[in-house]
């Protein structure tokens, strides 16, 4: 039983480590688990996996009033995860972080299910910190979550999974699926499956200095700034512009910068691709995690991280200085090279069928 979600973030490493064990293990059978309204009810289904919704919600720091539910929703939660446990009767049960697999880990353990937690941020976020000393073991991306989480004997730093396909395609494959030159520098502007309009901003602001360097784009602008940002971009030949990526393998293979948000889905494939990334967190992302995860890849050398409130002023400059310098770009590719951890997910699927053997 697989719980997670909320965000994609929290759900593809959860789907990569199920598709991972259905290739070792082709006859076991999988239940995931989360909620009605968010990314992982349509997801699932869609990679073949049985789904069911518990009635589960996060903390609102900035919207207070949504919390009155909260306590209510706790309740009826754990009671739905006792009965999706007995009656679906797993021999183990993961959760990938977020508010979503708390009621379904937590039951787990209380039952004495064998449970599996892992932590893809290098800062951990609550549900982690609650229930770390209760799984039977917990896995993470950055070492540096240790120090949070003192006196989880269980701990082990492995990595984040990440889709298969990472890294299996050629550069020239991937430009030809968005149609770029591959004689070309080409950026590749993602601000996650939603998008991220200041980051959006800073490159329409840019867009004529940006295209004066020689370079091609493959810009996700989510579905919000897609009208506005191709209105604004117009004739010039920019490269692909689109609201949503589904082919992240050959946007990688086609990119020699990107620049991204820092949630860990993206961290944990840039550590498995190995490209030179611009990072700029999400501000308001829960325990500003993003920050915390940027931050890691800059100080081994792999990223230059930009705060959202600098991009204005800051942007265009380190794009160029990148652009500019392929020794530095060299240098990021290697530091990434040593940092990620590229089997991840095929290490953990085997833990995990170790602890239920």
């Amino acid at each position: 039983m697989f719980a997670g979600g909320g965000t994609g973030g929290h759900l593809f490493p959860a789907l990569a480590l199920a598709e991972t064990l259905r290739i070792l293990r082709p006859d076991a059978e999988f239940l995931f688990v989360g909620t009605r309204d968010r990314i992982e009810s349509r997801v699932v289904p869609e990679h073949g996996f049985p789904f069911r919704a518990i009635w589960i919600s996060g903390y609102q720091r900035r919207r207070i009033l949504r919390n009155v539910l909260v306590p209510l929703k706790v309740v009826v939660s754990l009671l739905q995860s006792f009965f999706l446990i007995k009656r679906f009767k797993p021999d183990l049960v993961v959760g990938t972080g977020s508010y979503v697999c708390a009621p379904v880990l937590f039951m787990a353990s209380v039952i004495g299910i064998p449970t599996v937690l892992h932590e893809s941020n290098s800062y951990p976020g609550i549900t982690t910190k609650l229930l770390a000393r209760r799984m039977t073991k917990v896995y993470t991306a950055f070492e540096s979550v240790a120090r949070w989480l003192p006196g989880v004997a269980s701990l082990d730093t492995i990595g984040t999974p990440t889709r298969l396909s990472l890294g299996t395609v050629s550069r020239e494959k991937g430009c030809a699926a968005f149609g770029v030159d591959a004689s070309r520098t080409i950026v590749l502007i993602t601000g996650g499956s939603l998008g991220a309009a200041s980051v959006n901003r800073a490159v329409l602001d840019n867009i004529d200095k940006l295209l004066a360097l020689d370079i091609q784009l493959i810009w996700q602008t989510g579905n919000a700034d897609i009208d506005r940002v191709r209105k604004s971009v117009g004739n010039k030949a920019a490269g692909w512009i689109g609201p949503f990526i589904t082919n992240m393998a050959e946007a990688y293979a086609a990119a020699d910068l990107i620049v991204a948000r820092s949630g860990a889905t993206t961290v944990a494939e840039l550590c498995v691709v190995g490209k030179p990334a611009i990072l700029i967190p999400y501000p308001h992302a829960a325990e500003d995690h993003q920050t915390h995860n940027a931050r890691a890849l800059e100080e081994v050398g792999a990223a230059v991280m930009i705060p959202d409130l600098e991009l204005p002023t800051r942007f265009v400059e380190i794009v160029t200085a990148l652009l500019r310098d392929a020794v530095r770009r060299r240098n990021m590719k290697e530091a990434f090279q040593r940092f990620g951890r590229q089997h991840a997910g095929t290490t953990i699927a085997k833990k995990i069928l170790e602890l239920v053997e």
